[in-house]
């Protein structure tokens, strides 16, 4: 994937792209570095009305986490009024593709090539035209590079001797390419309680025996938790487990959507609304409450809960890109896919295990055992 943007630079007018490392845009010619805000600035004009809005936007949130509160709640849904398909001037530099093997639907900046569908392998996508996109709130930035992404592989890699060989070929894990994956962030507050059967329990000896004494509680707890922007990934072609298994993602990294980001990658566009994704939202908020009405209970050996109530008051719900690093082989017609967390390096993927390797390894174990048992045979008649 090319790693060029439509950001020139100030110093001699070539293309600027983002490196993870540095956290700077920096220029393929003359390897001068600026800040993103330092190049924003430069911009400003142009991007403006979007800084406002998201200016308003900020400011209506604070006075809503301020405000917002769980008594008396009434049962609510989650709040998208913050959305905006507007991108104002920012639309004009990007596109669109399509997957027509697995219906993935990525955007990009105009200057960054997308040669196959990061998800399935596709190695055709359909170029289409830009639109009917939400533009995110949020993004945290690439940190770890395309070299990061391609060793860390390898590591994985290792080790694994029974690993097909088209795993392991530089040309293939060169494919690695790196994806804004969307999410849904969810703000909001929950109240409930929970009853716990629990025990302590005491061995000591009397005499000759030894005597284990156990004593029964029940644990009654209440309380209420708020929220901010627990994750759900809005993406039908990223397995929520793999999803799950690379996070959590460092919130102080979180900054501002900006298409500065974009260069060299890109973003999925999302295809699971909201309102699919309220399930799964609320069972995080829920989970959330059980853990922090949980992490209450000290001084037992054992703790079951048995029982517990929650009450979900639904606030604010934000549109994020989180970076992803992905590699689609197949093997076998079977697909396999690796991701890694594109700031913490946290890797997860299932490897196969080629079957003729595994019998050249048999062959090569049991023939010198077989000759070896022929020796001791002889030996010993």
């Amino acid at each position: 994937m090319s790693k060029v943007t439509n950001y020139q630079c100030p110093s001699c007018t070539g293309p600027l792209h983002y490196v993870g490392s540095s956290g700077k845009l920096e220029c393929d010619y003359c390897g001068s570095s600026f800040d993103v805000a330092e190049i924003e600035a430069l911009y400003a004009p142009k991007y403006e009305a979007a800084a406002q809005a998201a200016q308003q936007a900020a400011e209506q949130e604070a006075v809503e986490v301020r405000d917002f509160s769980v008594d008396s709640a009434e049962e609510s849904e989650w709040d998208t009024t913050g959305f905006s398909l507007d991108w104002g001037a920012e639309a004009d530099g990007m596109k669109a593709y399509s997957c027509p093997s697995c219906g993935a639907e990525l955007i990009c900046d105009a200057s960054t090539a997308a040669t196959s569908c990061p998800y399935c392998g596709n190695p055709t996508v359909v170029l289409g035209q830009f639109a009917g996109a939400l533009k995110p709130d949020f993004v945290i930035p690439f940190k770890l590079s395309k070299d990061d992404a391609v060793n860390a592989l390898k590591e994985h890699y290792k080790g694994k001797p029974l690993l097909p060989k088209a795993f392991t070929k530089e040309n293939h894990i060169n494919e690695i390419k790196g994806v804004y994956v969307p999410f849904w962030l969810f703000d909001g507050a929950a109240e409930g309680g929970a009853r716990y059967e629990t025990t302590r329990i005491r061995v000591y000896n009397r005499g000759d025996e030894e005597i284990t004494e156990t004593r029964h509680y029940d644990v009654y707890r209440e309380g209420r938790v708020r929220f901010q922007k627990i994750p759900v990934d809005a993406s039908s072609k990223m397995p929520d487990e793999y999803m799950d298994s690379i996070e959590p993602y460092n919130y102080g990294e979180l900054v501002q959507f900006s298409t500065a980001y974009l260069p060299g990658f890109l973003a999925d566009k999302y295809d699971v609304s909201v309102d699919d994704s309220r399930k799964r939202a609320d069972l995080r908020c829920e989970n959330s409450l059980d853990a922090a009405l949980r992490g209450t209970v000290h001084g037992y050996d054992t703790c079951v809960r048995v029982s517990s109530s929650s009450r979900l008051r639904r606030g604010r719900v934000h549109y994020a890109l989180m970076p992803v690093w992905m590699l689609n082989t197949k093997w076998n017609g079977k697909d396999y896919l690796f991701a890694m967390n594109g700031q913490t390096g946290k890797m997860v993927g299932d490897l196969p295990m080629s079957w003729g390797r595994f019998w050249g390894m048999f062959a090569a174990i049991s023939v010198p055992l077989g000759v070896i048992g022929s020796l001791i045979s002889l030996l010993m008649h």
